[in-house]
């Protein structure tokens, strides 16, 4: 593992083991990216790098636009999402590959909670990624879905990623319950455009398993058109 810092922000490479693999960027809210890693390398997947950026701004850095407090007790988003993706595009991604053998086969995005909503945010901003999994996205978020249905990906990703807890719709919040709708409703306008894609529920609410759907998540976009599921 390689681990440099630049603006704050902590990235840790996970190297492939060989070259010219795939390689995935992973934005966190805490450091569980080794613990992705290890649970993917554990299993069977394809061999990858993984590049896992913590220390964010989480309600900021995750987010494209500005909202107010969604609870009682919440804290507002700042809407920086775009300003942390030149961040990522200019800096991070040419330093961490800079780490790796060869040339990625392909980029990913992934993330959980709000950096699932950053991960399919980006695809409409840039077209760098080629693949992306939103895993427990925050899909809810005001006027996301409105965006997303007027905004086509930069280019047309070769797969996408959806996944939630059954019982993350199941609360009072006015913002939250409308996280599986929206959810479904993206994925709907997005098979219409021909787009290969899935959805996974999972038993539980938000904070459950978050390590083992996430690493399910990367796993899936991984296999998905590859025509060999093993380490070679």
């Amino acid at each position: 593992m390689t681990s440099f810092t630049i603006d704050h922000k902590k990235v840790d490479v996970f190297p492939s083991r060989q070259s010219d693999r795939p390689i995935i960027y992973l934005n966190t809210y805490g450091h569980e990216g080794k613990q992705v890693f290890e649970h993917l390398q554990a299993s069977d997947c394809l061999d990858f790098t993984l590049v896992a950026i913590s220390n964010l701004e989480w309600n900021h850095d995750m987010v494209p636009w500005t909202i107010p407090p969604i609870s009682e007790k919440g804290t507002p988003c700042t809407g920086g999402a775009d300003e942390y993706l030149k961040l990522l595009l200019d800096e991070i991604i040419p330093n961490a590959e800079k780490t790796v053998p060869g040339t990625p086969a392909w980029r990913g995005i992934a993330g959980y909670s709000l950096a699932g909503l950053f991960a399919v945010y980006s695809i409409c901003q840039t077209d760098i990624f080629s693949r992306a999994a939103s895993i427990s996205g925050s899909l809810w978020f005001p006027g996301f879905k409105e965006y997303i249905f007027s905004h086509v990906p930069q280019k047309k990703p070769d797969c996408i990623y959806f996944s939630l807890g059954d019982r993350e719709c199941r609360t009072r919040n006015k913002f939250l319950k409308c996280v599986q709708q929206n959810t479904e409703d993206i994925k709907s306008f997005y098979e219409k455009q021909g787009f290969d894609l899935t959805f996974q529920l999972n038993p539980g609410n938000h904070f459950k398993d978050g390590v083992l759907r996430t690493a399910a998540g990367i796993r899936w976009i991984l296999l998905s058109h590859s025509p060999h599921p093993d380490n070679h």
